[in-house]
């Protein structure tokens, strides 16, 4: 068995002699002391839309959890079985502390695209993309899209940015969640990401859309 990919190898190869070295300080010290990121960031899995490429940040400097459509999946639904998405905004919120939650969404997300497109053929017998991206029902509402007030965009796109707020909203059904905001000790945000511009917008509650920022 091969031990990794080439291209795996000769990335690590660049970062052993290159970043690391640069930054063998702070590898050091977050090794001595732990992480202590202020941030978590619930992005999607899809490769081209890397949080820490697109923010530009070190090493322990966020704390990122990735899935299928950025989704935060609602308290209740979380009775039974694994989850390692609330396992992880468990873990960030009560171990870490974390200051701020982002949820961030991306344009040509495959998970909505599974989701909006429901009579492509599914990719396994169990269909695990379907039924995770089936929580996007909660997000795909004609009101909503009327209120993003984006004319301009496909249901795609208004899905994409709809099913951030439905995660931001899902947030608040964790008692640790609400008890961190109502302390002002923690604090939501919502995002887009467009991966063929590379322009990131944010949500503004208050008027219930996203800007460009």
């Amino acid at each position: 068995m091969v031990q990794l990919p080439e291209r795996l190898l000769t990335g690590y190869a660049n970062f052993k002699s290159g970043r690391f070295e640069i930054e063998r300080g702070r590898y050091e010290k977050l090794a001595d002391k732990g992480q202590n990121p202020r941030i978590m960031l619930v992005g999607c899995c899809d490769s081209r839309a890397a949080p820490e490429t697109i923010f530009d940040v070190g090493p322990g400097e966020i704390f990122v959890m990735r899935n299928v459509a950025n989704l935060v999946p609602h308290a209740t639904s979380q009775d039974t079985g694994v989850h390692g998405t609330t396992a992880a905004l468990e873990f960030a919120v009560n171990g870490l502390k974390v200051e701020h939650i982002v949820v961030m969404g991306h344009g040509r997300c495959g998970g909505v695209k599974a989701y909006v497109q429901d009579d492509a053929e599914p990719l396994s017998d169990s269909d695990y993309i379907g039924k995770w991206s089936a929580q996007l029902q909660g997000a795909d509402n004609p009101i909503r899209f009327k209120a993003l007030n984006r004319p301009e965009l496909d249901h795609c796109g208004l899905l994409e940015r709809s099913s951030v707020i439905h995660s931001l909203e899902n947030l608040y059904s964790y008692s640790f969640v609400r008890d961190r905001i109502a302390l002002g000790t923690l604090s939501l945000h919502g995002s887009w990401f467009d991966i063929s511009t590379g322009e990131l917008e944010y949500y503004d509650e208050e008027k219930g859309t996203f800007f460009k920022v």
